[in-house]
């Protein structure tokens, strides 16, 4: 049986790659945070219904100690390194923060992989965000990274070290540069989980207005059942290469609110409010996927297309609010 480690396991991704693993027959080990284990209700919802099928483990992800001795006592197979402040916005906030722990978390793994288990395969969560000002659309494994973000930035470090790993030590390690992808379980910070909400509760009569930031920002939205396949499908490899994954289709933040909110009945425009508080200092206006290579390499195609990702989330969300509702 594979042994497999996943850092940020109690996140979206790290959920539904559990899911997967599990299917396919894995041991499946997982690394949380120690306030996840004080607080697992509301800080592992994700996988509570997984719990007695995986292996937490509590460790920092800015502590190098705890990190390589999880390592070394799970000798991990596969390791996805899930684990991020991922949150675009609040990178803006606290820079520092996001850029010293999404990179060292990153450098920590890799480091205790090569030392520890130098046979494990490593997946590194890249991100969309790494081209920012794009040079072309759509982008793909050859487009130049222009970072708009210190989320956007610490990812593409992530990515060279990922890179340098593979390259200076023989490490069987990839970056997946995956494009939005969001669920149900989209952390409600979101923007995409904060219209499906907002369709939900304004429908629901719990609201009464959405404030938005640009809502002709647009995006490569797919869903994140199907980006943790081909995850999954990096791994199961000859050679170790970077891949791009997304639908190749590029939607604004607009038509996101048109169909969740016609979804349940409503014309959103009645409802949002432009807050420019909600603009980012240097705006990343259009993000769109060339994924051809997974296609021909990984076999690997989404399965949701837009419409049912947002008719799914605002659906998930009506059944959850719903109960509030006398």
């Amino acid at each position: 049986m594979k042994r497999v480690l996943i850092t940020g396991i109690t996140g979206q991704d790290g959920s539904y790659l559990s899911e997967f693993l599990l299917e396919k027959g894995y041991e499946v080990h997982g690394i949380v945070r120690r306030v996840a284990l004080e607080d697992p209700r509301s800080r592992m919802w994700r996988v509570r219904h997984l719990l007695d099928r995986i292996h937490i483990h509590s460790a920092s992800m800015e502590s190098y100690a705890s990190i390589f001795n999880i390592v070394s006592e799970v000798k991990p197979d596969e390791c996805y390194h899930l684990a991020a402040q991922s949150y675009v916005s609040y990178s803006f906030e606290d820079e520092f923060s996001t850029i010293n722990t999404n990179l060292n978390g990153t450098h920590y793994v890799l480091s205790a992989i090569r030392r520890q288990a130098p046979d494990c395969k490593f997946y590194f969560a890249a991100s969309s965000e790494m081209f920012g000002h794009v040079k072309a659309t759509p982008q793909s494994e050859d487009t130049p990274f222009h970072p708009r973000s210190p989320y956007g930035i610490s990812k593409m470090a992530g990515f060279e070290l990922t890179r340098n790993y593979r390259e200076a030590y023989g490490l069987f390690a990839v970056s997946g540069i995956l494009f939005n992808h969001e669920s149900p379980r989209r952390g409600g910070e979101f923007v995409t989980r904060k219209i499906s909400s907002a369709a939900a509760k304004i429908k629901l009569g719990i609201d009464k207005e959405i404030r938005l930031g640009n809502v002709d920002a647009k995006r490569d939205w797919g869903h994140s059942r199907d980006y943790v396949q081909a995850m999954w499908l990096m791994l199961q490899q000859d050679k170790a290469e970077d891949f791009v994954i997304a639908t190749g289709e590029s939607h604004s933040v607009g038509e996101f609110l048109e169909i969740a909110f016609g979804h349940v009945g409503l014309d959103y425009h009645k409802y949002l409010v432009i807050d420019d508080e909600f603009y980012r200092p240097s705006e990343v206006h259009i993000l769109q996927g060339d994924a051809s290579k997974a296609r021909k390499k990984l076999k690997w195609r989404p399965t949701t297309s837009f419409k049912e990702l947002i008719e799914e989330m605002v659906d998930s969300d009506l059944a959850w609010y719903s109960k509030y509702v006398k």
